[in-house]
């Protein structure tokens, strides 16, 4: 199964649109969040997903209550922990346990988001993704990741602005 995450999209509903339409015709099997979607109308590009979501509460996402009922309860407090395709994937959004987690060997995906920048690595078994930003606002790139969840490896994918 192929999965997409995206993180840090902070309103921008040009790139979320772009997201969305790249994670359907790549047939993506299911989509991660990794925090800060801005504000709950983000949903109203979301919901065209043709996949299941989860998404995690970033430190700029505000409006929980409404983030969580037009998600359909489908955002978590961090870290989120669960299975896919017999994966066992932890998701959070700031950086500062990322190591100490995919060190621990408990987790076949760390996905993370919070510094902006795309981030593919193997700590031991386990494979760090932090998909960049899609929202594109802090460093001019807006990007996404492609996850393979048969080979776990993953790869970057540039939206373009």
């Amino acid at each position: 199964m192929i999965i997409g995450i995206i993180s840090d999209t902070h309103d921008n509903m040009t790139q979320i649109r772009k997201a969305v339409d790249i994670f359907n015709a790549r047939g993506v099997g299911h989509v991660v969040h990794a925090g800060d979607f801005g504000a709950p109308f983000t949903f109203r590009i979301f919901k065209d997903l043709k996949c299941p979501f989860t998404g995690i509460f970033g430190n700029n996402d505000g409006e929980r209550l409404l983030l969580q009922k037009l998600s359909q309860g489908r955002v978590f407090k961090q870290p989120h922990v669960f299975e896919l395709e017999g994966r066992k994937i932890v998701v959070l959004h700031e950086h500062h346990i990322v190591n100490a987690l995919a060190d621990s060997g408990h987790y076949d995906v760390v996905v993370y988001g919070h510094t902006h920048e795309p981030d593919v690595r193997r700590v031991g078994n386990t494979l760090v993704v932090n998909p960049g930003e899609a929202g594109g606002w802090l460093y001019g790139k807006s990007t996404v990741a492609l996850l393979d969840l048969d080979t776990v490896t993953a790869e970057i994918i540039d939206l373009g602005l």
